[in-house]
């Protein structure tokens, strides 16, 4: 019963010890009250691996980055298995990164981020890894044989998948989750843009600005609709966008007003105007006349605003009500010519109904 209290205190009093020490291999300046300077307080002792590394830290941090990757290669060739090891990559790395080889200096930030997880090392690591990968994404070239020649959006695309696995739902995760998303949009890879805005909304809409998330929603409707390759193909992806845009006016009326969702229902309703021509058109070619009219009317009744519409009751319509039973024609034709008389101001069918009759 008494050794339980006894053992905490020790442990207590050991964190309290440990945490007051300064960190190994690095030189540790308090602000004095006497002179208002900044005055060494800790400094490794000479010849020990600590003090070697922190001449390796002395050469980066005054721009001597030859030195510093010298220094530190040679350090860590040494010291395997060294506390400070991550730190040791990490001044490779940065000195690597601020001569600009960031392809090259992604060895050592990826070592950093795979065996020091949970550590700060770790989250610097990612931080250089999320930047390489925004730079990359947004078309810098690698160097090959001295030259920024190489396309690196196949690293950029690594690079910004880990930071989101590593970091998930952190800022730097909805960074990277956004960078990505706008990488494959300008690659025009719509379905993974697709996937990776929904993600970013699904995980950060809650925490991202405004306007970052009017991006999203407004990327993830135009990624939908890009995979709507027109009418001789499925309409999945306009049926999808388009659900989206309605939802999005009745849940966020002001989000859908500046993404101009009006004029993206208008362009909805013409590319679901035409989808709907051509079936016509294929019902004519194979001979199905009735088919054909009944679509044709289901689309001036949907989408009387288009030019599809326009199309029809100009140039299908009054031939087409020759093909059909008289019974048909007879039902169908006050539709037709009502239809004329709003959308093109003049009447077509009447003529050709007439001349049928005679």
């Amino acid at each position: 019963m008494i050794i339980m209290p006894i053992m905490a205190t020790r442990i207590c009093i050991f964190i309290i010890l440990f945490c007051t020490v300064p960190a190994l291999g690095q030189e540790k300046y308090l602000l004095s009250d006497k002179t208002d300077a900044w005055e060494l307080a800790y400094s490794p002792k000479p010849g020990t691996p600590e003090a070697q590394l922190a001449s390796a830290a002395k050469a980066l941090a005054n721009n001597k980055y030859n030195e510093a990757i010298r220094l530190s290669t040679i350090w860590i060739n040494r010291n395997k298995r060294h506390p400070l090891l991550g730190q040791a990559h990490m001044y490779r790395g940065n000195a690597l990164f601020e001569q600009g080889n960031y392809y090259e200096s992604l060895f050592d930030f990826e070592f950093v981020a795979r065996t020091f997880s949970g550590t700060d090392v770790e989250v610097a690591a990612i931080a250089r890894e999320l930047e390489i990968g925004t730079m990359f994404a947004r078309g810098l070239k690698k160097k090959v044989w001295g030259m920024r020649i190489a396309d690196a959006t196949d690293e950029a695309a690594e690079c910004l998948m880990r930071v989101q696995g590593r970091l998930p739902r952190s800022p730097m995760a909805q960074e990277a989750c956004m960078e990505l998303a706008d990488l494959y949009f300008r690659q025009n890879d719509m379905k993974n843009a697709s996937k990776t805005y929904n993600i970013f909304l699904d995980n950060y809409s809650k925490k991202a600005t405004p306007k970052l998330v009017s991006k999203a929603r407004s990327r993830l409707i135009d990624s939908r609709l890009a995979t709507y390759r027109g009418p001789l193909y499925s309409n999945q992806g306009l049926v999808e966008a388009d659900l989206m845009l309605e939802q999005l006016q009745q849940v966020n009326p002001r989000l859908a007003k500046s993404i101009n969702a009006s004029a993206r229902m208008t362009r909805f309703d013409e590319l679901f105007a035409k989808k709907m021509l051509n079936t016509a058109k294929w019902y004519l070619k194979t001979e199905k006349p009735v088919s054909a009219e009944y679509t044709l009317r289901q689309m001036v009744k949907k989408y009387p605003q288009t030019s599809a519409t326009v199309e029809a009751l100009e140039d299908i319509i009054p031939h087409l009500l020759t093909q059909l039973p008289a019974i048909i024609t007879t039902e169908v034709t006050p539709f037709y010519i009502m239809q004329q008389e709003a959308i093109l101001e003049k009447t077509i069918v009447v003529e050709v109904v007439t001349e049928r009759i005679d």
